[in-house]
């Protein structure tokens, strides 16, 4: 583990502890890392709760669009969403519906069958790749920029730079990559937002916010 990635990952653990994995079973999540597209995660639950215990892939492939508009509607775009989970559970089809073949395939092949569905970017193909399937990816988000932009980190934010800083020199482990992104997601709640609460952040002190003392970027 680079010394970098080793600093901020450890910086985190110590401070929010094991946060563990994201809940809810491997379609829900697939479901979930769609419907959370530029939105809340609370409107995402209030979709999921319209589901109830029906949320299978045999489900969704059944119900009529008009019927999954109105039962992911909380989560806003619904119609391009509704079509893309359709698309995505048609394409899981064709894996029989089972994690355990689609681990089979090469994590590159699978990335780029996700990539080619419409209303799928390289976010939520690679939350799907990791909290789904438990391919060693590791997912860039808005938090994950702004945690970047604000310790000064020395690369482009943009996604691949990203990907390549956060993860180099560690471990190339499923859980690992997962349990790092949560617990960014977690500081992105709770201190890193757009306009933060520094206050307690474990960050507070190598933070480049306009309202705290700069100090030397991370190299």
């Amino acid at each position: 583990m680079s010394n970098k990635s080793n600093w901020i990952y450890n910086k985190l653990l110590e401070h929010y502890g094991d946060l563990g994995w994201w809940p809810g079973n491997s379609y829900e999540i697939m479901v979930g890392a769609v419907l959370v597209q530029n939105t809340a995660w609370g409107n995402v639950e209030r979709s999921l709760a319209n589901f109830g215990d029906r949320l299978t892939p045999e489900y969704i492939e059944a119900l009529p669009l008009d019927e999954l508009i109105r039962h992911i509607y909380p989560s806003g775009f619904y119609t391009a969403k509704a079509v893309c989970l359709k698309n995505i559970t048609a394409w899981y089809k064709q894996y029989g519906y089972s994690v355990e073949t689609v681990q089979q395939q090469p994590q590159d092949k699978i990335r780029k069958e996700l990539l080619a569905i419409k209303g799928i970017g390289q976010e939520t193909a690679d939350a799907v790749l990791l909290y789904v399937f438990y391919f060693p990816t590791f997912v860039i988000d808005a938090y994950i920029k702004r945690l970047a932009e604000r310790l000064s980190v020395p690369v482009k934010l943009e996604y691949k730079p990203l990907q390549t800083y956060f993860t180099e020199g560690l471990e190339k482990d499923a859980v690992l990559f997962g349990k790092y992104h949560i617990l960014i997601l977690e500081h992105g709640k709770r201190h890193c937002k757009k306009k933060p609460k520094c206050g307690g952040c474990p960050f507070v002190n190598e933070c480049s916010f306009p309202n705290q003392q700069k100090s030397t970027p991370l190299q």
